[in-house]
């Protein structure tokens, strides 16, 4: 378990579209604890691993209700409209507002490759939407529709 240094906009890696991961490895589990490791240490509720480097589909989040570790998540469900504010470790410093899906399922896989499938409103559906937005490379400045604090 490690800390890593977290990428800054307009770091090229940010805008990259990351790999699904084909199996789960040792590799796997120790990028999830790093996520982790500088997630909590940034301090953040979300991170994805482009945010450090690693063009991979995989997610940590946490919202302040426990720990989520998501491999190859995907939105497969959503409904509503939400607007709220939004900022990112990547983009330190602004702050905007962002609209969103207001409830959202998503599927992914757990470190041990077991099928997950979470229902999220409020807080946990925007960071699982934020998160997986870096997946394909977009930042929650390409979604602003009003701006916060200092404009990137």
């Amino acid at each position: 378990m490690a800390i890593h240094q977290i990428l800054i906009h307009p770091d090229p890696i940010l805008r990259e579209k990351s790999q699904p991961v084909k199996k789960i490895t040792p590799n796997i589990w120790k990028l999830l604890d790093n996520l982790a490791d500088t997630m909590y240490d940034a301090p953040g509720v979300g991170l994805a691993a482009p945010q450090i480097g690693v063009l991979k589909r995989v997610i940590v989040v946490d919202v302040g209700e426990g720990l989520i570790e998501l491999v190859n998540p995907e939105i497969i469900a959503a409904r509503g409209k939400d607007v709220g504010p939004e900022g990112c470790l990547s983009v330190p410093g602004a702050q905007g507002e962002v609209p969103r899906a207001a409830v959202v399922t998503v599927r992914g896989l757990d470190r041990h490759g077991r099928e997950r499938e979470i229902k999220a409103e409020g807080l946990l559906a925007r960071a699982l939407q934020h998160e997986i937005d870096h997946l394909d490379g977009v930042l929650f400045i390409d979604k602003v529709i009003r701006w916060l604090e200092d404009k990137p």
